[in-house]
């Protein structure tokens, strides 16, 4: 099956999980609880995961998936071959809450590189695409990343995990960047964040993520022109795409400097605790 084929199911399925959150947005009687003691997820999260495996099983039988509710297991990341990779509601806060930055992610890799990606935002209305080497859309017009030549004048999005020890030592890391850019956003969605990179919003992104959150997004924003990678590097083992940890990605002009400003913001913070 072409690559665009394969975009256009994927995309149809991103849509259609939409028009679900839409519908559940308007009569909010779901059921909420947490997961590993401090992870909001509703019961509209995992209907909507279980419609997109359902979907997919039936137009790509037997291939394998990796979605944030019903197969969360990170070691199909180590597996050559097909791999989709499915958030079914990124910004189940936002969801909760009546914010609107909400979004369906649905990637597909092979051997651990991603090859197309949507990312649909239903509340806002925009719907976000890639395919591998053939740029990225907003809707039905080609985008383009930010030509951001210094980070000074520069508007950075990150996001901050939901255990709240393991805030305090990114605390360091926001403040360097506070100091040095423009301005900083945190919308609760790492794959809109990703999107707002691609469509030259923002000048760059940076965070820990899950390989769904980003997946999608990344390609996107690569495709857009954005410059992508991490602020250190890959374990072996682990495809490079699909490693979520300290990722960057920013305006090629600006990338190095923001990378090099986190990993001095890490030294730092070390060289501190061990004083």
């Amino acid at each position: 099956m072409q690559l665009a084929e394969r975009l256009a199911i994927a995309t149809d399925i991103a849509e259609e999980a939409g028009r679900e959150i839409l519908r559940a947005r308007e009569s909010p009687s779901y059921e909420k609880r947490y997961k590993k003691g401090n992870e909001l997820v509703t019961d509209v999260d995992v209907a909507i995961d279980r419609m997109i495996s359902t979907r997919l099983e039936r137009h790509f039988p037997d291939e394998p998936r990796l979605s944030e509710e019903l197969t969360p297991d990170r070691e199909t990341l180590d597996q050559r071959g097909p791999l989709w990779i499915v958030d079914p509601i990124d910004g189940t806060v936002n969801f909760a809450q009546g914010l609107p930055h909400v979004a369906v992610s649905i990637g597909w890799a092979l051997d651990g590189k991603i090859q197309v990606g949507v990312v649909h935002a239903p509340i806002l209305g925009e719907t976000f695409t890639a395919i591998r080497g053939q740029g990225a859309r907003r809707d039905d017009r080609q985008i383009r990343a930010s030509l951001a030549s210094s980070l000074e004048r520069s508007l950075v999005a990150t996001g901050f995990p939901y255990r709240r020890d393991g805030r305090a030592p990114l605390l360091r890391r926001f403040s360097a960047v506070m100091q040095k850019c423009q301005d900083i956003r945190r919308c609760g969605s790492a794959a809109l964040d990703l999107c707002n990179v691609a469509c030259g919003r923002l000048d760059a992104y940076y965070e820990s993520v899950a390989p769904w959150d980003f997946a999608a997004g990344l390609l996107i924003a690569r495709e857009a022109g954005a410059r992508t990678g991490h602020v250190y590097a890959c374990p072996e083992g682990i495809p490079e795409e699909l490693y979520g940890e300290h990722i960057v990605v920013a305006a090629p002009d600006i990338y190095s400097e923001l990378r090099t400003l986190l990993k001095n913001a890490d030294e730092d913070r070390h060289a501190d605790t061990s004083s």
